[in-house]
């Protein structure tokens, strides 16, 4: 294959160039542009394989990226767009790979991302040119969307970029978490960006209906079915009709509701109680659970069956301790919430922040959005820590008073330490900040006063991401 073509954009000399030369060194035919102006006309001059855009190409205007991929998929759809953001978002991600981009790239990103992503579609190319007989090659601001999703954390972006491109099919989706963690919003989100956005979205919680009233509620009956039955009446299912159903907490059913809800799927047809015909129904499920499904199989109190038609694709919801990242956005997005004409937007002060993203957040999202309201109700426009439930102040405090103590002297003076090199003193004192820590890389790296992306990077570097770490400073004396 001669050269394919790849076109980079961004406002930004030294990003745009880097990416530029990578993309040169493994083989491609690279042309540059700063601009969407530029970028539009440079889409119809040549017929372009990968195409890497900023999203923020001028401060007037923080979605310009989105446009150009707009743009890009409606004219050349079989090009490769790749969006890159200095302001990252899960909500970001989800739209990015929705619209059809191909990934969605957080500054700072190594060049080993843009080889990985070079590669990638290098070989997409090849196998279709292969398999057509043809050759290709011939042929500040943040981003906000009408979706309410709030996250900046890798984790959460990653979960976005999968359910982006889930929502485009109609595959039965499983969505497992603990309890508020936002499955629904997740499940939501996929209905928005699927092709059945137009049609309902019915959430139904299955633990909260009873067993002898849930099949009724979701299916249905017929006059006369039972006591009480006057008149016919359509269920849940048949209201989302070329929509979507999410059923929360699914692992709450008894075994003969899933006999039931396993034969709509497959068929893809109900039966009202009482009645003699089916009915064809058209919906995609959206399943969801706080429980370990696999776990509730092998105990016998979910069909092994249901679970592999449900689980065609399964999203695992992160706690919100796993991505503290997130926990600032979302703080300032409740705040945003509760602010009316009346209520101007509350403030937060430093030790009110630090003390909401060193708590666990055992209740998740949910648990801190009560904490803000509750907050913004006592507050005087200044949120501080008093202003915060007791059981914030407590932990938090707790955990920062461990994390900011000091290492004990002989774990800081180690024998011939200054006759080392200055890799070897940064690697073990990132070993040592990690073990005091607890392996909280979001805690470690406030501590070292350097970002979470570069302290990942000097953790692969010096080979620590395989330690498994106690929180004990005497694991410190093995570095």
């Amino acid at each position: 294959m001669s050269k394919l073509k790849a076109l980079v954009v961004d406002d930004h000399d030294l990003i745009r160039s880097n990416v530029a030369e990578t993309l040169r060194n493994d083989g491609w035919d690279v042309c540059e542009a700063k601009s969407a102006e530029e970028a539009f006309k440079m889409l119809h001059r040549d017929r372009w394989s990968l195409f890497f855009c900023d999203v923020r190409l001028s401060d007037k205007n923080t979605e310009e990226g989105y446009a150009v991929l707009r743009g890009f998929t409606q004219w050349q759809p079989e090009a490769q767009i790749v969006l890159m953001t200095g302001h990252g978002s899960a909500v970001g991600a989800l739209d990015a790979v929705s619209f059809g981009a191909y990934d969605y790239l957080m500054k700072p990103f190594e060049v080993k991302d843009v080889q990985r992503i070079s590669r990638e579609v290098r070989q997409g190319i090849e196998k279709r040119t292969s398999a057509a007989g043809t050759d290709e090659s011939m042929s500040p601001a943040v981003y906000t969307s009408d979706i309410d999703l709030v996250g900046v954390s890798s984790a959460f972006v990653d979960l976005m970029k999968l359910v982006g491109r889930v929502a485009a099919t109609n595959l039965p989706v499983l969505i497992t978490g603990e309890s508020g963690s936002g499955k629904e919003v997740v499940a939501c989100a996929i209905h928005r960006r699927s092709r059945r956005s137009s049609k309902r979205f019915i959430a139904i919680n299955c633990g909260a209906i009873p067993s002898e009233l849930i099949e009724s509620e979701l299916f249905g009956h017929v006059r006369g079915s039972f006591t009480g039955a006057t008149g016919d009446r359509k269920g849940l299912w048949e209201e989302a009709d070329g929509g979507t159903v999410f059923l929360d907490e699914i692992t709450e059913t008894s075994p003969a509701f899933q006999v039931k809800l396993l034969r709509a799927l497959q068929e893809g047809e109900i039966r009202r109680v009482g009645s003699n015909h089916n009915q064809r129904v058209d919906v995609r499920v959206i399943a969801a659970t706080n429980r370990d499904a696999e776990h509730e199989m092998r105990e016998g109190r979910f069909r092994q069956d249901l679970l592999y038609r449900l689980n065609a694709v399964n999203l695992h919801l992160p706690p919100l301790r796993e991505r503290r990242e997130d926990i600032r956005p979302l703080v300032y997005y409740f705040a945003g919430c509760v602010a009316t004409p009346d209520a101007p937007r509350i403030c937060f002060s430093n030790d009110a922040l630090r003390l909401l993203e060193n708590y666990d957040w055992p209740g998740n999202i949910r648990e801190l959005e009560n904490a803000i309201v509750r907050a913004a109700a006592l507050c005087d426009q200044v949120v501080r820590p008093e202003d915060l439930p007791d059981r914030v102040r407590n932990c938090s405090k707790l955990v920062m008073d461990d994390v900011g103590a000091p290492l004990e002297p002989q774990l800081l003076s180690d024998c011939g330490e200054e006759s080392l090199l200055l890799s070897e003193v940064e690697r073990r004192h990132i070993f040592r900040v990690l073990a005091r820590t607890g392996g909280n890389k979001q805690a470690a790296a406030r501590i070292l006063g350097i970002d979470r992306t570069t302290l990942q990077r000097k953790v692969e570097r010096y080979d620590l991401d395989q330690v498994e770490f106690s929180g004990t400073a005497t694991k410190v004396q093995r570095v």
